[in-house]
């Protein structure tokens, strides 16, 4: 069976380490090189659980990621790296699945705002798709370069785009309360992320300013036929990795519990990632480490909201484990290779 080689750039980061364990345990992936100042020259199995020959990759440098040899690379690295990488990788002809934001947005001009950069890789802006297999892995088919969605732009477009799209509930009005573990926040040494300070805490942070908020309301206004601004208030809590997304929309006629299950049932009954089930059943624990969603949907009938929330694990469906899933779409494969084992 052909394997592709995979080079992972950004390996020492929380999602790189996802990405080197779970292709190497891939069937039709061969990891080949691993990129990361911090660990440049370690062997990869002093820092990543992997036996035989991927074990004794040793990390290089990640400036020589520019000249990197592999049929695909997954880019674990900030935005602005993936934007000075990704167009000279493609250029070459490796196959690129960049984790980052550097190429989500469609509209150029709002990168300034959002990630704090003009967007120097236009043409290529346009080529990119978007990695979320569940709502359009028809474009995924033969793609050279995709674009992976955003932890919190996951959970929320696949709880809000069905309900939207089957109009029982309203486009205009949405409400999004969502909570992320500490690892969303990088393998970055501060004050602000370091035990004594999140420990026993739970605080909102970058409300209304986000950069995920322009892609929640992109991907859900494109898969749900159109959306109004979304208010997203995300919150840090003390646990290592997990979201969990409480979505409040109008309720529209015809809105009844049944309802809702069956919109979400339609769109994700075959789905082998998404579990619908009751939405105070949807719990971070029973997603974590795997590359599962979880969703439901309630009616509060006496404010006249429809509540959906869902739960993923923001290493695996929300980074590395979607990166993967995205990329075996690519190429018409299963796309639960590589993945099917991971346990919660």
């Amino acid at each position: 069976m052909h394997t592709h080689s995979v080079a992972v750039v950004g390996a020492s980061g929380y999602s790189g380490v996802e990405l080197t364990r779970i292709v190497a345990r891939h069937p039709r992936l061969s990891l080949a090189a691993l990129y990361s100042d911090r660990w440049a020259d370690e062997p990869a199995g002093s820092r990543a659980p992997l036996s035989g020959p991927a074990a004794a990759i040793r990390y290089l440098p990640q400036a020589q990621a520019a000249a990197l040899s592999a049929d695909v690379a997954f880019l674990a690295t900030p935005a602005e790296v993936s934007l000075a990488l990704a167009p000279g990788l493609h250029a070459r002809g490796v196959a690129v699945v960049d984790l980052s934001g550097a190429f989500r947005l469609h509209d150029p001009a709002a990168y300034p705002r959002w990630y704090g950069f003009d967007h120097t890789a236009v043409p290529l802006l346009a080529q990119a798709r978007y990695g979320l297999p569940e709502l359009d892995r028809a474009a995924l088919r033969g793609a050279a370069f995709v674009t992976n969605p955003g932890c919190y732009a996951t959970a929320i477009a696949l709880a809000l785009s069905p309900l939207v799209r089957s109009g029982l509930a309203s486009r205009d009005g949405i409400a999004v309360s969502a909570m992320s573990g500490v690892s969303g926040a990088g393998r970055k040494a501060s004050e602000d992320y370091s035990f004594c300070e999140v420990d026993e805490d739970l605080r909102a942070y970058r409300i209304g300013r986000h950069q995920h908020v322009p892609e929640i309301e992109q991907t859900v206004a494109r898969f749900a036929g159109g959306v109004g601004p979304i208010s997203f208030t995300p919150h840090l809590v003390p646990i290592r990795r997990g979201i969990l997304a409480t979505c409040a929309l109008r309720a529209m006629p015809g809105a009844t519990e049944p309802a809702l299950r069956e919109a979400l049932d339609a769109a994700y009954g075959r789905e082998p990632f998404v579990r619908v089930m009751k939405p105070d059943q949807v719990a971070v624990k029973d997603v974590a480490r795997t590359n599962r969603c979880h969703v439901g949907a309630a009616l509060d009938a006496r404010t006249g909201l429809v509540i959906a929330v869902s739960a993923i694990d923001n290493l695996v469906k929300g980074a590395a484990g979607q990166a993967v899933q995205a990329y075996n779409a690519t190429q018409g494969w299963d796309e639960t290779l590589g993945l099917d084992l991971l346990g919660g």
